[in-house]
């Protein structure tokens, strides 16, 4: 059985995602995409790499998201999607780089700072 892997990571978030030759279905984690993801802007992240190349109903998704929260797996979850399309045909490379759906996010969470409340909130500060 042919399949494709791609990877994605955004904020703490992993997801591997193998595109199988289907008729569009989803499985986050054993569990219904709509399931997974509960919110409706989430599934649209998910679904933008599929729907800029109109293979939405081409493939069937088997995705393992670990890590982070739920926007961040969504976006793993995108860049890992694009990943795989671009492994199963690289004439689709410029489309999806221009979208910029094959962009890393570079932006980390911070670490909270010892003697802090947080990575960047202070305590106040007293003159007197």
């Amino acid at each position: 059985m042919v399949q494709y892997l791609g990877t994605g990571r955004r904020k703490r978030s992993v997801a591997r995602v193998f595109l199988r030759p289907g008729k569009g279905e989803i499985k986050v984690n054993d569990r219904s995409f709509e399931n997974y993801f509960p919110t409706e802007s989430s599934r649209a992240v998910v679904r933008q790499a599929l729907a800029a190349t109109e293979t939405a109903d081409k493939f069937d998704l088997l995705i393992l998201a670990q890590g982070g929260g739920v926007a961040g797996q969504a976006g793993a979850v995108r860049l890992g999607i694009a990943r795989a399309l671009v492994e199963f045909n690289v004439e689709l490379r410029p489309k999806l780089k221009k979208l910029g759906f094959l962009t890393r996010d570079p932006r980390q969470h911070e670490r909270k700072k010892y003697g802090q409340k947080g990575a960047r909130k202070r305590f106040q500060f007293s003159k007197r």
